[in-house]
């Protein structure tokens, strides 16, 4: 269980600065429409929030109020706060499906523990949407506990770690991406979106009539993009893989055509993207109950792989991660048990990839395995069962033993535990976004976010 702690009036510093980001759903504005229930139900029942005017500042100011009250309340500076004065401007409008990162910043301290702390929120595009200031009494004693759950969930910031993919690829010149087929409504504005934050610079290719089409039915203007004509999807995945080797594309995104279609165009010997490491795929989860970034592979291209695919499969994984800021990931070779066992095939090949980390022929990351899931997410399973390990609890890297198992632990996680997941797949010539029809545009953003932090690395 992850936990909470508070900033105390001696621990804040004129200058320090919390920020929050939010996935806004419906729910989140019928929720926040009740004067009550506008504060975050979880932290009201917890009993992390009393009635020290939070309810009603939170319901004069609707849902942006309830957001700055609830961070003020339950992360900074936290538990024990009391808020004395709530004040606030709208800048612009705020809809389902934007991502909202709220700023609070320690502008001055005072007498009788007050703090003064500038708010600001912005959306996904950096657009102000609301301004304000608050007027806190500080805790005076340090506070930590477990996270608890109440009737909507754990308290926990959704979204944050894709906003954190976002912001660290801010600055970066865009990926020249190839978009494969994008003949849907959620393909065309995933594109779209991405290249609006200025992640990518978009080459739809496809039939242009349907293009055009789904343009219009999503309302969005295409008319500043450069648009690749062909026949059909076939023919749009050899067109893309063929800017791509010929260096007119630094990466791909697939679009409304099968993910085989595509990765029929990708691995052929003749004309398409292999390199000597193996082609695999990489989903990066951000499940709200887990306290780190996630990483499940592979779990849409190696169907069955065999032990020296899995040697690709997870450095292909660490290579990525690494890129993205966690410079020693610690890797869960999984299976069903977490012993060796001669009729269980997955808990050979852990042994054995994890002996080939110690001989060198796998780098940069702390490999265990066999671990069973609980014993690779929970510190307290693995005591339970005597594990002692620097993997189990804190694994970054789930590698799952074939496809199936991996497909569907992963989903489990989108459905079952409210994870939000980006998809990319690796060992090609070029990073290629692989999404799919159900992903949301959060998640094609992430991917696009991973494709451009990869393609920019330093050397």
């Amino acid at each position: 269980m992850s936990r909470i702690e508070n900033r105390t009036f001696d621990e804040l510093a004129i200058g320090d600065k919390h920020t929050y980001a939010r996935l806004l759903t419906p729910e989140d504005f019928e929720r926040f429409s009740r004067a009550a229930g506008e504060l975050d139900p979880a932290a009201v029942e917890s009993g992390l929030v009393t009635t020290n005017g939070f309810e009603m500042i939170a319901g004069a100011a609707g849902w942006a109020g309830a957001l700055a009250a609830s961070v003020i309340a339950g992360q900074f500076p936290g538990l024990g706060s009391q808020l004395v004065r709530l004040s606030l401007a709208d800048q612009g409008p705020a809809a389902p499906g934007d991502l909202v990162t709220l700023a609070a910043l320690v502008q001055a301290k005072g007498e009788g523990r007050r703090v003064t702390l500038d708010l600001r929120a912005v959306n996904q595009r950096g657009e102000a949407i609301l301004t304000g200031s608050a007027e806190v009494v500080a805790p005076s004693e340090k506070i930590a506990r477990g996270r608890v759950r109440g009737r909507n969930g754990e308290i926990h910031e959704k979204g944050r770690r894709y906003r954190r993919l976002l912001e660290l690829t801010r600055g970066f010149k865009p990926l020249r991406m190839a978009v494969v087929h994008p003949v849907d409504e959620a393909s065309l504005v995933g594109a779209v979106e991405a290249a609006r934050e200025k992640l990518i610079e978009a080459v739809l290719i496809g039939p242009e009539e349907k293009i055009r089409r789904a343009a219009e039915a999503a309302n969005v203007d295409v008319s500043g993009f450069e648009i690749v004509n062909t026949q059909h999807s076939h023919a749009a995945a050899v067109a893309a893989v063929a800017m791509a080797r010929e260096g007119k594309a630094e990466a791909l995104m697939k679009g409304a055509l099968h993910t085989d279609e595509l990765m029929r165009a990708v691995v052929d010997g003749a004309t398409g993207l292999r390199t000597a490491r193996r082609i695999t795929h990489v989903f990066a989860i951000d499940a709200p109950t887990y306290p780190r970034a996630l990483f499940i592979t592979d779990a849409a291209v190696n169907i069955y792989p065999d032990l020296i695919d899995k040697r690709d499969i997870i450095q292909n994984a660490i290579d990525m991660v690494r890129a993205l800021g966690i410079l020693t990931p610690r890797v869960a070779i999984l299976s069903a048990v977490e012993t060796v066992s001669p009729d269980i095939r997955s808990t050979i090949d852990a042994a054995a990839l994890c002996k080939m980390a110690d001989r060198g022929q796998i780098t940069g990351g702390i490999l265990d395995g066999p671990l069973a899931f609980d014993n690779a997410v929970s510190e307290e399973a693995a005591h339970t069962k005597g594990i002692v390990s620097p993997v189990c609890g804190r694994a970054d890297i789930l590698v799952a033993p074939d496809l199936e198992a991996g497909n569907m632990l992963a989903k489990q996680l989108e459905y079952l535990a409210d994870a939000e997941m980006a998809g990319i797949v690796l060992g090609a010539r070029v990073p290629i976004v692989l999404t799919s029809r159900a992903d949301k545009t959060i998640a094609r953003l992430g991917s696009c976010a991973i494709a451009l932090a990869l393609a920019r690395r330093p050397a």
